[in-house]
């Protein structure tokens, strides 16, 4: 018993600022690292100790309090700044090879001549293709800081023959742009797609808005689809050219944290698209800033959410940095729509795995699949601000009109070539060997879209390449994805040759949620669902 006491003995003389506090359960975490510090048998890495000590307290609390090291805090931050500094391209990984699928216009790398399609298969002398370098680790040898210069040597292909060239680059500002899509559907509506809200998403958007309405745009469809969602300020600018000026466009209040309002703010004199019929698309993975958009835009009664029950984020995260880059990001309030709605679901302390599970439950049970599936809390029932209509709180923003998810055309064996990179790789090598003879064809994007087919030449050209990788080949199974194959190529191709615009033109004429958004808009239903 003395042996065991000694130490402990010892321990409390050493420190007597914490043994004057030793009945203080705040000081308890204190004295357990340094006595770990002091006494423990080993070396310890004391930092790790802390992140892990830190880790572990915030995983008894809400789901999103989470702590991030400088690495992940850099990650986390990058595409929500809007700028990094880099060499301008987007590219692909395919078959353990870097390839450039398109360039920043005016970027550093169309400034001296690489083009898309090229593969970087060195950079600075240290050889990149064929050696299974991670993507991140690729990425980081591309990026550096503004002026600063790196040497890469790329495989240029072509009908005849491959080259290699090797280039040098300035590296620059690369913009992250968080308005991935806008184009005019149809002579009268305009299509905007938001990937994440950042700190240029208000001034992206409201380019987009005026660029459409030169061309005439009278209606909008809002694609926030799998947008997680990023900076509140950014939702609200938004909200402030769809909106009349004022209205509330989310509130936050917390145990700690008083009621704070957010309204509508146009980044001019007056909105830009006040007026016009409004649908504003959304799926279980539109969540955070997505859900404060939809949710006001469904509380004024501005326009129709349509599609299925968002994700359920509503909490209110602050960042507390540590000297190191490291950060807390501790949850202090809720948001809540105009109306109260709390947009964040139920959650229990602590229970992460449950929380982490509510998709999978969701697509067990049924609601994904069937509207008739999704229940209702007939107390956390409300109505519309101008209309009065029937929504309900509970956790996510319930849309106006469900769209169920079609799951008939991804079979086993669809993902299985995905999974094998196969599709990837197939649209890929079909652009880089007609690119000049699709751009000599299809003048435009919209007559690529309109015109080209993916013929049944190509699909068996695709299932020879998949056995090849060790897909098992199951032609029943084949003829059930045959759809998706062909958008998925033709939509790939089109952003190869074109834009990432395009890419979307051809992907959402197989979306039922961006379809019925467009029957919608078009449909006399309009009106009557907003009266």
């Amino acid at each position: 018993m003395k042996r065991i006491l000694l130490p402990l003995i010892t321990f409390l003389a050493l420190c007597p600022m914490l043994r004057a506090q030793v009945s203080n359960p705040n000081n308890k975490l204190r004295m357990a690292e340094y006595a770990i510090s002091q006494f423990y048998v080993d070396t310890v890495n004391e930092d790790k100790l802390v992140e892990a000590a830190i880790e572990a307290m915030l995983s008894k609390l809400d789901p999103h309090s989470a702590y991030s090291s400088p690495e992940e805090v850099k990650a986390l931050n990058e595409p929500l700044q809007g700028t990094f500094s880099g060499i301008g391209v987007s590219f692909n990984v395919t078959n353990d090879t870097l390839r450039i699928s398109s360039l920043v216009s005016g970027g550093p790398s169309e400034r001296v001549g690489v083009l898309p399609g090229d593969r970087i298969i060195a950079v600075n002398d240290t050889a990149i293709a064929g050696v299974k370098m991670p993507q991140a680790d690729m990425m980081k040898k591309l990026r550096g800081p503004k002026g600063s210069k790196v040497d890469i040597k790329v495989l240029r292909k072509s009908q005849a023959a491959a080259d290699t060239i090797d280039f040098r680059i300035t590296r620059d500002d690369i913009p992250i742009y968080s308005v991935g899509a806008s184009y005019m559907v149809d002579d009268a509506t305009g299509y905007v797609r938001i990937d994440r809200f950042a700190m240029d998403t208000g001034k992206e958007v409201a380019e987009a808005l005026k660029k459409l309405r030169a061309k005439g745009m009278k209606n909008l469809i809002l694609d926030l689809v799998d947008n997680t969602g990023g900076y509140l300020d950014a939702s609200v600018e938004v909200l402030g050219e769809l909106l009349t000026p004022g209205s509330l466009t989310v509130y936050t209040e917390g145990e700690r944290s008083p009621r704070h309002e957010n309204p509508a703010r146009p980044s001019g004199k007056k909105p830009l698209f006040e007026d016009g019929r409004l649908v504003v698309m959304v799926n279980q993975n539109s969540a955070s800033a997505a859900e404060i958009t939809a949710g006001a835009i469904q509380d004024w009664d501005r326009g129709l959410v349509v599609g299925r029950r968002t994700f359920g984020k509503g909490l209110v995260q602050r960042p507390i940095p540590f000297p190191d880059g490291s950060m807390i990001r501790l949850t202090v309030a809720h948001y809540y729509t105009p109306s109260g709605r709390n947009i964040q679901r139920p959650y229990t302390l602590g229970d992460q795995e449950t929380y982490a599970r509510d998709i999978l439950d969701r697509l067990d049970s049924g609601e994904l699949m069937h509207a008739d599936s999704v229940k209702h809390d007939d107390s956390l029932r409300t109505e519309t601000l101008r209309l009065g209509r029937t929504i309900y709180g509970g956790g996510g923003i319930e849309p106006d009109r469900f769209v169920a998810l079609d799951t008939t055309e991804y079979t086993r064996y669809y993902r299985n070539v995905m999974a094998k990179g196969v599709l990837i790789k197939y649209a890929v090598d079909y652009a880089d060997a007609h690119r000049k003879e699709l751009r000599k064809r299809y003048k435009t994007d919209d007559q690529f879209v309109k015109d080209f087919k993916v013929t049944p030449e190509m699909l068996a050209e695709l299932y020879d390449a998949a056995e090849k990788a060790g897909v098992e080949p199951d032609p029943e199974q084949a003829a059930k994805s045959e759809p998706i194959f062909s958008m998925i190529i033709k939509a790939l191709i089109g952003r190869d040759v074109y834009d990432s615009p395009t890419y979307f033109k051809v992907y959402n004429l197989h979306d039922p949620i961006f379809m019925e958004a467009l029957r919608l808009i078009n449909s006399p239903e309009y009106d009557s669902l907003l009266k």
